[in-house]
């Protein structure tokens, strides 16, 4: 069973959600829309299965560098632990910093600020890249010794900290508190789209380390979260490659090759003089409007059900990574990644959506037989997929209606 902290807390972080949601209904809250909410913790599946794969080649990268480069032999004492958090929250905070600061880095980063709201599944929503670019940071831990153990536990929970401050229900913690470690209204000043707050409380869970190096800002007037582009889709797929598109279509623009490769490193925002200067943030518009979609309640509730079915498989999967044969792995989060990709798509009403969730439902049970019993399914296994795929198909038919268009927020 795969005991990566971020995976074992999973059922922690939908039940905290569950509260969460239960909470604001009581109190008038309207931090949650279905759509949105759906697409933050889809694009943390993508995450959390993308990691499945990146991480085992970039964690034998760390131990790589720390068995052969150390230059320090550090076992996995006590005392060790609370010096890793540190080190490892410090290196966080120059990895996070420059992700905002790199325009090839924010491609990556900017999936997890693209929710226009601020609930806990916006904690879930995470870039499937950024660690490619980001992993180098903590190389240093490795070239000083500390154990893999080590940094791995120390990772987690630096993550596992960060999923409470994304909230709006807590509104201040004690003085103590807001002084030494991040909270949530540090970290909604972080996520807000507001050009005072752009830029500020990078902060993974020492808030020191922002007013150290001079990237402190308090929370003021309400935050209006978001990104100065509206991604304008439920597609989480579409969410992790959206910068990346943009910053080559700049590139493909800019004249010489100097100002293409400094359009990847410089400044998100940032174009030579040739092609009009620096596009800083705007104030947001006093009327703007969150972008939205229209889908009948039939289709809501048939996604649902069906992203339901799709979290317990990718639970499933996550758990019992470490003993499933790579063909079983691949197999399984493509189709995962495939049914996110699906679900996004039908909220976006895109005209071809509907053929693509039909040949999901054809995928799954076929999918599901293989990596339950191989090549040999038995009986059991063969009904259960069978019954999937006559009830998803008679469901959906009757669900689906006709292709609405898209209802872009404004802002852009």
């Amino acid at each position: 069973m795969n005991i990566n902290p971020i995976v074992i807390a999973i059922p922690v972080y939908f039940i905290l959600i569950g509260v969460e949601i239960v909470y604001h209904r009581v109190h008038s809250v309207n931090s949650y829309r279905l759509k949105d909410a759906m697409t933050n913790i889809n694009c943390g599946v993508i995450s959390q299965i993308s990691g499945a794969f990146i991480m085992a080649i970039l964690f034998g990268a760390y131990t790589f560098v720390e068995k052969n480069w150390a230059l320090f032999d550090i076992s996995p004492a006590w005392w060790v632990f609370p010096l890793t958090f540190i080190f490892f929250d410090m290196m966080y905070y120059w990895a996070h910093r420059l992700s905002h600061q790199i325009n090839l880095f924010w491609a990556a980063h900017s999936v997890h600020h693209q929710s226009e709201e601020y609930n806990f599944t916006v904690a879930l929503r995470q870039s499937s890249t950024q660690i490619l670019w980001t992993f180098m940071f903590y190389l240093p831990l490795a070239m000083t010794g500390i154990p893999p153990v080590v940094f791995i536990s120390m990772q987690g929970i630096n993550l596992v900290y960060q999923f409470w401050i994304h909230t709006e229900s807590i509104k201040k913690m004690p003085r103590w508190f807001e002084a030494v470690f991040n909270t949530p209204s540090h970290h909604r000043v972080h996520h807000a789209r507001n050009p005072k707050y752009i830029d500020k409380n990078h902060a993974g869970t020492l808030i020191i380390w922002d007013k150290l190096f001079g990237t402190f800002v308090a929370e003021e007037e309400t935050p209006t979260y978001g990104v100065t582009k509206p991604l304008a889709s439920w597609n989480p797929l579409w969410a992790n490659f959206a910068h990346y598109f943009d910053i080559w279509q700049d590139m493909k623009q800019a004249p010489r090759l100097k100002d293409k490769l400094l359009i990847m490193v410089k400044k998100p925002g940032w174009l030579p003089d040739s092609m009009g200067g620096y596009r800083s943030p705007q104030e947001v518009p006093f009327r703007y409007k969150k972008f939205e979609t229209s889908t009948s309640l039939k289709l809501n509730f048939y996604i649902v059900v069906q992203f339901l079915v799709i979290m317990a498989g990718t639970l499933t999967f996550l758990y019992y990574l470490n003993i499933m044969m790579n063909s079983q792995k691949i197999t399984a989060a493509l189709i995962i990644v495939f049914s996110v990709a699906s679900f996004g798509l039908l909220f976006d009403n895109r005209p071809w959506s509907q053929w693509l969730e039909y040949l999901r439902i054809l995928a799954v049970p076929l999918i599901f037989l293989y990596a339950t019993g191989g090549l040999n399914p038995s009986l059991g296994m063969i009904l259960i997929a069978g019954t999937y795929l006559l009830v998803s198909a008679g469901w959906f038919t009757h669900a689906k209606r006709p292709v609405h268009s898209l209802t872009p927020g404004t802002g852009h």
